[in-house]
C-alpha cells in the first residue's frame, strides 16, 4: 500500500481529553425506553421478547466518549468505501460532481471548540459536507471548530478525496462546485494544478465586480420597467483580484424584479454559455436539501458532548444513519414510490405503532389495517425480497 494512502480522510485539530465521570451522562436519555424497543432489537441481532435488552444511556455515553481520531477516522473511511461501491454500481463513473458546503450547528453549553460565529450570530459548530452532486450520496461530514472559515480545510479534504478517487477509478474527471464561502486563492490553485474543473461563488466586490456589472444591471432594469416581469440576463469577463497571479473566468447575472435589484458572481474553469454555466451552478442548492435531510430530520445537529472528538464521532453516527434512511428511500424509488424527505420516512416507516410477535422460527409484524404506511412496507418488501406477510 502507498504512504499515501494511509493519510486519514478526516484530519482532526483537537487532541482526545481524559474522560471523567461528568462526562458519561449527557444526552442519551431516549436510549433506556429504545433499548427494549422490539424491533430495534430485531435489527440489532437480538430477539424482540427473549432476546436481552440493548444498551442503556450510561453505556451509550461511554461509548461516545471512548471515541478516538482513529475510530473516527475508521468510519469515515467505511462510509466513503460505501459510497465508492454504490457510485460504481453499474461500472465506474466517468465524471464525480463533488458539493462542498458547510452548515451551522448550534451548540447549549461550553462544548470543546463551539465559538461564537459573527455571521450566524450564535454560538456553533462549523461542519463541512462533501456530496456527489450527481447521486446524491453523502461522502464526508468532517465536524469543524464554530468559528472557522467555511473553507478551512476544504483543499486538504479535497486532496484526499481526489487521490482515493482516481486510484480507484483511473481517468476519472473530477470537478468541484460550492458556494461564495469557498471562494479562496489556495482552492482555485489545487483544483487548476491537478486539473479539476471548479464552479464557485464569489462576494461581491463592491468596488470592482460591482463596476463590472453595472452596464448589465443597467440593462436589466430598463428591460424590467418595459416589459413589467423579472430579467435575468448574463455575461462574463476576464477577472484578475489582487491576489491572483492570472485572470480567471467569471460570468455574472444581472437580476432586476419587482422585489429590487441583485447581482451574482461566479469563477469557474467550465467553457459553457454564461446562462447555462449560473444555472449549473444554481443546481447546487439541492445540496441544501440533502444537508436539511441530514442535519434537521436526522438531528446531526445534536452535538452536545462535551468534548470535540466525541462530537465528531456523533457526527459520523448521524452520516452513517443518513446512510441508512438514504438506502430506504432509493429501494422505495425503485419500487415506485415517490421520493420523499426522510422525516416523512420516519414517520410512516420506523415511528409507528405495531405489534411484533416472537413465533418458534420467525418473527410476525402486525399494523393496524388502516395503517398509513401500508403501502410503503408492502414496496420494501418487494424490494429486499427479505420480508414475508
Amino acid at each position: 500500500m502507498e504512504k499515501e494512502e494511509r493519510q486519514p480522510l478526516l484530519e482532526l485539530d483537537h487532541p482526545p481529553a481524559r474522560l471523567s465521570d461528568s462526562m458519561l451522562y449527557e444526552d442519551q436519555n431516549d436510549s433506556n425506553t429504545l433499548r427494549e424497543d422490539p424491533l430495534l432489537k430485531l435489527v440489532c441481532g437480538s430477539l424482540p421478547e427473549s432476546g436481552r435488552d440493548l444498551a442503556s444511556q450510561p453505556t451509550i455515553s461511554r461509548l461516545e466518549n471512548a471515541a478516538t481520531r482513529r475510530s473516527c477516522h475508521r468510519i469515515a473511511e467505511m462510509l466513503f468505501e460505501l459510497y465508492l461501491t454504490q457510485r460504481e454500481k453499474g461500472g465506474a463513473p466517468e465524471k464525480v460532481l463533488l458539493d462542498f458546503d458547510s452548515t451551522d450547528d448550534p451548540v447549549h453549553g461550553e462544548q470543546e471548540g463551539s465559538f461564537y460565529h459573527g455571521y450566524y450570530e450564535q454560538h456553533m459548530y462549523h461542519p463541512l459536507l462533501v456530496f456527489d452532486g450527481e447521486s446524491g450520496h453523502l461522502i464526508c461530514a468532517l465536524l469543524r471548530a464554530g468559528n472557522t472559515h467555511a473553507s478551512n480545510s476544504s483543499v486538504a479534504l479535497l486532496e484526499r478525496i481526489v487521490g482515493r478517487l482516481r486510484r480507484r477509478w483511473p481517468g476519472v474527471r473530477i470537478e468541484m462546485r460550492a458556494d461564495a464561502g469557498f471562494a479562496v486563492l489556495a482552492l482555485y490553485d489545487y483544483c487548476e494544478r491537478e486539473g479539476i474543473t471548479y464552479t464557485i461563488g464569489l462576494i461581491t466586490n463592491p468596488r470592482r465586480l460591482q463596476e463590472i456589472a453595472e452596464e448589465l444591471l443597467a440593462e436589466a432594469k430598463e428591460s424590467h420597467q418595459q416589459k413589467g416581469e423579472k430579467v435575468r440576463p448574463f455575461s462574463e469577463v476576464p477577472y484578475k483580484a489582487g491576489s491572483w497571479e492570472h485572470a480567471r473566468r467569471v460570468i455574472y447575472k444581472a437580476e432586476a424584479m419587482e422585489k429590487g435589484t441583485n447581482t451574482r458572481f461566479v469563477v469557474t474553469t467550465r467553457s459553457e454559455e454564461p446562462k447555462d454555466l449560473y444555472e449549473f451552478y444554481a443546481k447546487r442548492g439541492e445540496a441544501e436539501n440533502w444537508i436539511k435531510d441530514f442535519k434537521v430530520h436526522l438531528k446531526a445537529d445534536r452535538l452536545s458532548c462535551h468534548r470535540f472528538i466525541p462530537n465528531q464521532f456523533r457526527l459520523l453516527l448521524h452520516a452513517a444513519a443518513y446512510w441508512l434512511m438514504d438506502a430506504l428511500r432509493r429501494k422505495l424509488i425503485c419500487g415506485g414510490a415517490r421520493r420523499t424527505q426522510l422525516d416523512t420516512l420516519r414517520l410512516y416507516l420506523i415511528k409507528i405503532g405495531g405489534r411484533v410477535r416472537e413465533l418458534l422460527t420467525k418473527v410476525r409484524l402486525h399494523l393496524a389495517s388502516g395503517h398509513p404506511g401500508q403501502d410503503l412496507w408492502h414496496t420494501l418488501s418487494g424490494a429486499f425480497g427479505a420480508l414475508h406477510e
